[in-house]
């Protein structure tokens, strides 16, 4: 983009009644027509959203969406509100409030879109006391509601009158509004899928966060199909990158127009997945005043960014219905599943006949199934829904069984990891929460778990004065089976830390009980090497060995082990050691034999060693395998 065309920064969007002229202001103000199907021209009405761009008087420009008026296209208005910074509320003098009307102003406010501004259209055909008629009409009706004090302009498309005035009231509320998008991962709802010749696959539409950039890496959702950006446009531009909060065409690498469709998500690698259910703070709104009331379990459709599905509502804490205007915490389990993360606004529209009903933001994607809420999980809704990320984290972490990753803790309160891993740094600052490792936890659980770790190594203990410890995954079954590996030696570490635990050659014990055993085994430890060291090149078996020593065998065989761990003796078969000082006296005398005399056999070898047969074969596929000697048929010669 030059410096006289700057990347938009807003999405305007067109709402209002069919017919009451929003793409011919569109038309008006830009110079764009956004009526592109041949069928819309024909019949003279919006049916699929059109795009354009709008420069204001500051120089700032706007990307437009303008969507359908028709009763029969509220699902495609719901698509192009999706992301829309700016509403233009497009109402004709001539006409004034209708359904639409009223329901396209319920969708904007559902969405969350907080600024607005008034075109009352088709002025040239009313007199100056009907207008002014129509504009107390239009306060009203916005009166109570989020559009209150938006500026109401008189305009009309065939005269051009109006329209500067349009366009300062346009600059001014891009003044303060904001965007209903923010940063993250990039997420784009698609519009539009079409094939250009030369680019392939192109998709549109208005980047909810992120950016793009040409040779990306995407995934679509909810299908999970990978691809790449081979090029990007902003509103007909090409650009480098683009940014969240502009109307975006990318173009995809291996992907047909059958592989992804309107509806879906084009996304960063792991920036979303689908979920068929999500918690969410749910508004029932009843825009035309029929007094009916919502029930629970109602059947619905759904409207996300620019995908609709059907499902059902269930209101939290045995709620039986809303009342219009009234909002609580809401179960919305699907019947598809959407690509939903937190933060997400969605739209409801009742079932049959089909109008818009409600709607809300999404509060936790990937809820269990439940509506009847503990304590913790509505302090954790809650703060969630103010946007609290201590209270959230902390509320969460008083609901978790074990100790968690901060990738874990973000994954279940739907939050990206970084403000999660901030939260989690103040609040052990605080002493709000234990850090075992990579893993958080609350103090209370940590102690908890650990006093069930040192009582069942105490039981073990007395039910087996002999024993040394029991295997940690032993330990791990007993104490915790639903933790992993990881969790579980995180636990085991601060246990040992805080010393209520030994961890030591795959065995846990606990340092007061265990210690008579361990005494033991060092005891036999100690005289089973002193065996081997004084029996030299041709040591007893195992079992012989202890039998005149008097030790236990199953003690002999784990001080054994501890010993070959140490590097004090070693195995040459299922049931003979060797002290290592004897071992490397046979290496020596292989060594040296070779070395004065060449490749020698294995009764060469057996005589340099001084020993029977019986003793010198093991021996010698020992310092084959360990290289010290490399056999060739009958030969051996050092490696």
């Amino acid at each position: 983009m030059s410096a006289a065309q700057p990347s938009p920064s807003l999405i305007l969007g067109t709402a209002g009644h069919i017919d009451h002229g929003k793409s011919s202001l569109v038309r008006a103000l830009t110079g764009t027509d956004p009526d592109r199907l041949a069928e819309e021209k024909r019949r003279g009405i919006t049916i699929e959203l059109g795009f354009a761009q709008l420069k204001l008087p500051s120089g700032r420009t706007m990307g437009v969406v303008d969507v359908p008026g028709h009763e029969k296209f509220v699902r495609h208005m719901v698509a192009g509100a999706t992301g829309v910074d700016v509403a233009l509320l497009v109402v004709a003098a001539d006409d004034g409030v209708m359904p639409q009307t009223v329901e396209h102003m319920a969708v904007l406010e559902i969405l969350g879109v907080r600024t607005a501004v008034v075109a009352l259209t088709k002025i040239d055909l009313v007199d100056e006391e009907w207008r002014a008629f129509m504009e107390d009409e239009v306060r009203s009706h916005l009166a109570g509601g989020p559009f209150a004090s938006a500026s109401v302009i008189g305009v009309s498309s065939r005269t051009g009158e109006g329209l500067d005035e349009l366009r300062a009231a346009l600059d001014e509320a891009c003044r303060h509004a904001q965007r209903t998008k923010g940063t993250g991962s990039a997420r784009l709802p698609v519009d539009r899928v079409f094939t250009v010749k030369g680019f392939g696959t192109v998709v549109t539409g208005t980047l909810w966060s992120g950016t793009l950039a040409e040779g990306d890496a995407l995934c679509i959702l909810p299908s999970g199909r990978s691809t790449r950006v081979r090029s990007v446009q902003m509103h007909g531009t090409a650009c480098e990158q683009a940014a969240a909060g502009n109307r975006v065409a990318a173009s995809l690498a291996g992907l047909s127009i059958d592989d992804v469709r309107p509806g879906d998500f084009l996304c960063a690698p792991q920036a979303a997945s689908t979920s068929d259910r999500f918690d969410a703070a749910f508004t029932y709104l009843d825009p035309f005043a029929f007094g009916r009331p919502f029930k629970t379990g109602a059947r619905v459709h759904v409207a996300h960014g620019t995908r609709e599905v059907l499902g059902r509502v269930l209101l939290m804490d045995d709620a039986e219905s809303l009342g219009s205007g009234e909002h609580t915490f809401a179960q919305v389990r699907l019947e598809e599943p959407l690509p939903v993360a937190y933060g997400d606004q969605f739209v409801v529209r009742s079932y049959s006949p089909v109008h818009v009903i409600g709607g809300g933001t999404v509060i936790s994607p990937h809820p269990r199934r439940r509506t009847n809420l503990a304590p913790e999980e509505h302090t954790l809704l809650e703060a969630l829904a103010e946007g609290d990320v201590d209270a959230a984290v902390k509320a969460h972490l008083k609901l978790a069984a074990l100790p968690e990753t901060a990738e874990e803790i973000a994954r279940a309160c739907g939050l990206d990891e970084v403000p999660v891993r901030a939260s989690l740094t103040r609040l052990h600052e605080a002493e709000s929460v234990a850090v075992l490792g990579t893993r958080y936890a609350l103090g209370a659980l940590v102690q908890k778990t650990l006093a069930r770790m040192e009582q069942t190594l105490l039981n073990f203990h007395t039910a087996n004065p002999q024993a040394t410890g029991l295997s940690k995954e032993a330990l791990r079954q007993q104490v915790t089976p639903a933790a992993d590996a990881g969790c579980f030696g995180a636990l085991l570490d601060e246990a040992v830390r805080r010393g209520i635990a030994a961890h030591a050659g795959g065995e846990v014990s606990h340092p007061r009980a265990g210690a008579g055993a361990r005494a033991a085994e060092k005891r036999a430890a100690d005289a089973l090497e002193q065996a081997l060291v004084k029996a030299g090149v041709t040591p007893p078996a195992l079992e012989d060995i202890v039998s005149d020593l008097g030790i236990d065998l199953t003690i002999a065989r784990k001080a054994a082990t501890a010993l070959e761990r140490e590097g004090r003796i070693v195995r040459v078969d299922a049931s003979r050691y060797y002290a290592t000082c004897a071992i490397e006296r046979c290496r020596e005398a292989i060594v040296a034999h070779i070395n004065a005399h060449g490749p020698s056999t294995a009764a060469d070898l057996k005589e340099a060693m001084g020993i029977s047969r019986k003793f010198a074969m093991p021996l010698l596929e020992l310092f084959d395998n360990t290289g010290v000697t490399r056999r060739t048929g009958d030969l051996r010669a050092l490696v």
